[in-house]
């Protein structure tokens, strides 16, 4: 058997970061963690066919900063930002601190694993044939720059009586190399034949430290200063 481990849960404090970045002791902790949830839990209910990717939320100790990312930003602010009052009054409800919002724009939706998830899930939704949307969305991606993509559907695949695995990948997807940048998530599809499983891993390139990049760019900088001479 072999033993899955969530890519980016394996990557965190070496190239990725929390989506949650906050300190509190023992008697709070449990009350912002539920409230973290809830932020998240209204913002995917409420904020709909806008291509919310994710969901930072910054704690100090009398502001709580929600970032969220979005494709589509012009339909979470709505018309004169009538739409990001609204949002920002009922999250208000939710938290005690003082709310603030910050809308930022994921400009390469197609390298983002879940708003590609999820655009997979609508289709299927929609029952346009499930290779079609695998091998459209890996194209998409490599087009716009992916190094590789990998792309899992599990359940009943075309309406077939027993449950299966599809899966497609494209370029080279390493998972145990640390270094390696991959961006993975799930989505659901609720088709009448019963729920499909959508799972996406793109790899984006490898990342090195700041000081590996400055020594590199230093040894470039003497190469061509000799060069020169």
């Amino acid at each position: 058997m072999g033993q899955k481990v969530n890519p980016i849960g394996f990557r965190l404090g070496i190239n990725r970061g929390w989506d949650s970045v906050w300190f509190s002791k023992k008697r709070d902790y449990g009350k912002l963690l539920i409230e973290d949830y809830k932020i998240r839990d209204y913002v995917k209910k409420n904020v709909v066919n806008s291509g919310v990717s994710q969901v930072l939320i910054e704690r100090t100790s009398k502001k709580c900063i929600v970032s969220i990312y979005t494709s589509r930003p012009g339909f979470v602010i709505g018309k004169k930002g009538s739409d990001i009052e609204k949002i920002k009054n009922n999250l208000s409800k939710i938290s005690n601190t003082e709310i603030s919002l910050n809308i930022k724009e994921v400009k390469k939706p197609e390298l983002n694993a879940y708003l590609v998830a999820e655009n997979i899930a609508q289709q299927l939704v929609k029952r346009i044939a499930f290779r079609k949307t695998m091998k459209r969305a890996i194209q998409s991606a490599l087009r716009l720059g992916a190094k590789g993509i990998r792309v899992c559907l599990a359940g009943r695949l075309a309406g077939n009586e027993i449950a299966r695995t599809e899966w497609l990948r494209e370029g080279s997807v390493p998972l145990h190399t640390f270094r390696a940048e991959v961006d993975y998530a799930e989505a659901e599809a609720l088709t009448a034949y019963g729920i499909i499983g959508v799972k996406v891993w793109i790899y984006k390139g490898e990342v090195f430290s700041n000081k590996k990049n400055k020594k590199e760019k230093d040894k470039e900088n003497v190469t061509t200063n000799k060069n020169k001479i």
